[in-house]
């Protein structure tokens, strides 16, 4: 089995243009930050405002994405295009 070398910076930059994508298709959806935090089960937009831009190396999660793409009526798929 070959072992991998991404870097942690290869990983930020991932986590980086995941969240853009989500933040691009929140948009085209007429979605808030703060409805679809509440809609994913957060209370604030800090998961969210936070994850889009990978502030304080926050990301997005696998469950946090299921929920978002199920909010956003979108394939989870949608999220790993990198274009």
């Amino acid at each position: 089995m070959k072992e991998t070398s991404i870097t942690d910076e290869k990983m930020l930059e991932i986590y980086k243009k995941i969240g853009q994508k989500v933040k691009d298709i929140r948009n085209e959806k007429g979605v808030s930050q703060l409805a679809l935090a509440m809609a994913i089960g957060h209370k604030a937009v800090g998961t969210i405002s936070m994850a889009e831009i990978c502030l304080n190396n926050k990301h997005f999660n696998i469950e946090h994405l299921v929920k978002i793409a199920e909010v956003l009526e979108v394939d989870v798929c949608e999220f790993f295009k990198m274009s």
